[in-house]
Order: structure tokens, then sequence, then C-alpha cells
């Protein structure tokens, strides 16, 4: 999915601004009175751009699902926008966001548990386009189907057949099929792959990447896997504890990355290589991923990196360019002197 410098200059479809999705914390007793939120999502600015893939990776719990989410409304932000082809899909009401799910979905992580056990492939597969009126007819929307079904490397002859027969890399594909019905822009696939054999997930990126280049689709791929993130995207979102950290092109996060966060996480991606991997530095971070609930003062890395001084405690970084099209949240860079930098790297 790696795309061109052409994508790479292409203009904004969906642009996130500051934001937030909190869910409420209820105490014990009768009246479960609120007691403080866990900041699943907490400020989040974000761009992805027409025609591109854009891989958002993190440890489990850093805020990725409930970001692709918020994004598609598919859970309430909290706070700030979201705007889809300059659309503020905040705003939106019932039926215009019904329009917005035809060209905005979502490729679930669990091919077992999103398809209906009770409906056919060909019923699960003709459902968004009974929803958005397409195809109007018995036999258009069978032939409607059994392209999709086609399109994404199945016999149109398994239409009649239940999830139950298939495997689950067969199941993706017909959850793939599925999000396509409507002939949307933007697909969210969220941890697309994270639930499917080594080998069935190269057959599902590599089928990915055939329907971008065929279908002229945008991307927002959710993964812990950066190892994945690093080989289909053509940029690259680091998230930590409910904040984007670093933003950046692929090749910039993978090969000269800004953020401490990023370089642990990168350091923990096997090397193909034996002698390589027996020589390589690898960075462990100290202590366990605060709760979103109870986030640190400052920069909210501090409590494990590396390379913790003064200011992280007190002031919480905002992301900043730090060179062409690589961003970072981090004090080290443009925040303090040089002298300050040089010291908190020794």
């Amino acid at each position: 999915m790696t795309g061109t410098s052409e994508t790479l200059r292409g203009d904004v479809l969906v642009r996130a601004r500051d934001l937030r999705v909190h869910f409420p914390v209820r105490g014990t007793g009768l009246r479960r009175k609120r007691v403080g939120a866990v900041r699943a999502v907490d400020g989040v600015d974000l761009e992805v751009r027409r025609g591109e893939t854009l891989g958002l990776v993190g440890e489990s719990g850093c805020g990725k699902s409930t970001l692709g989410n918020a994004l598609l409304r598919l859970v309430e932000p909290t706070g700030g926008t979201v705007e889809f082809d300059g659309t503020d899909v905040t705003a939106l009401g019932k039926r215009e966001l019904r329009a917005l799910r035809r060209r905005a979905v979502m490729v679930f992580q669990d091919p077992y548990a999103s398809l209906d056990p009770r409906t056919t492939v060909g019923q699960t597969v003709a459902e968004p386009l009974q929803v958005h009126g397409l195809h109007p007819g018995r036999e258009a929307r069978a032939a409607r189907v059994a392209e999709l079904l086609e399109l994404v490397g199945m016999d149109p002859s398994v239409a009649s057949r239940y999830p139950h027969e298939f495997s689950g890399g067969q199941r993706q594909r017909v959850g793939i099929a599925r999000a396509l019905a409507g002939e949307p822009d933007f697909v969210v696939c969220d941890e697309a792959i994270a639930s499917l054999d080594v080998s069935v997930q190269a057959q599902v990126l590599n089928l990915l990447r055939r329907l971008q280049r065929q279908l002229g689709l945008t991307y927002l791929f959710v993964s812990h896997d950066l190892s994945a993130v690093r080989h289909v995207s053509d940029r690259i979102a680091v998230m930590y504890l409910g904040r984007v950290v670093e933003v950046g092109t692929a090749e910039q996060v993978s090969t000269d990355p800004q953020h401490p966060y990023t370089r642990a996480l990168l350091s923990a991606v096997p090397v193909p290589d034996p002698v390589r991997e027996r020589r390589r530095e690898r960075i462990v971070l100290a202590g366990d991923v605060p709760s979103a609930s109870a986030v640190p003062s400052g920069c909210r890395f501090r409590t494990r990196c590396p390379q913790v001084f003064e200011p992280c405690a007190d002031v919480d970084p905002a992301l900043q360019e730090v060179r062409g099209g690589q961003s970072a949240a981090c004090h080290l860079h443009g925040v303090v002197g040089v002298g300050d930098r040089a010291a908190a790297t020794r």
C-alpha cells in the first residue's frame, strides 16, 4: 500500500482536531456517582490524506481502536471535531450520518464475531446495499453481491453459505466485501489481521493493497504490530496513552524515530537476520503503562522514558514539527536548549 510522493501531497480527507473520548468511571452504591473518567482519546490532532494509508500504532490500550471508532462516530466524541471531506461529522444528525456511513466504513478485528452467524454470506454483503438503496431489485442486488465476492477473491457460489463454514481469512474477506458494498472512500482497518494466521495475514494485506489501487481507497490501518504497519503505510502515527506522540512518513518513523517511545517500539521488532538481531540495541521500558483514568502530569510518557528530565513532569509537550513531514511530542525537540537536550541523552 506504500504510496507515491503525489499521494503524500494529496488533500486531506479526514481531519481530527483536539479529539477527545472519555468514558465515565462510576463508584459503587445505589446512585453510582461519577468518580472519574477513562481518557481513551485525549486531545488528538490527526490528518488522513486522500488516497494514502495512514498506519496507527501503539501498545494495547493506548486508544487506537477508540480513535478509529470516533472518526466514524461509532462512539460519540466527548470533545473536539472530526471533519470528513470538509463536513463536520460531530454535527451531523441521524439522516446525514447514515449517508456518511456509505462513504466511511470499518473492517473489524474479529472475523468470527463481526459476521452474523444466522445470515448467509450473500445476505451479509447485501445488507449495505439495502440500507443505502443501492442496486434495487433482487437480480441486480444478487449480481452486485457476486461482483463484490469476486473482488475479494471468493467464488460467488459461496453466497448461500453461512459464516461458520469458512476459515478466519475467508470470513475477513467477506467482511471486506461487506465494507466495500457502499463504494466507500475511507476504510478504517481496525486490527484487521490480528486474529489471523501469519500466512493468511500476508494474503489479506495483499488484498487490501490491490483494492486500494483498484478503487482509490483511503485507509486508516490500526495495529499494534509495527512491522506490519511499517510495511503497508505511507505515513505512520504513533499513539501512547490517548495521544499521538509522533507522525511521519513510514521511512522517517522506521529509520529515524524522533520520540523515545517510538524508538522503544522499533527496538522490539524482530530482525530476520541472526547476526544483526544479536548485535542491535534493545530498549526495555521500565514500569507499566499508566492507567488512562490517572494520566501522569506533564508528559504522559515520562514515567517510563529513559530520557526524562526536568520539564517533563510539569509541561505537557505539544506535537510539533521536527523536520519536514515529521512531528513529535517531546521536550527533546525545540522546547529546551541544546545543552539541556545533550544532558538528557547522557
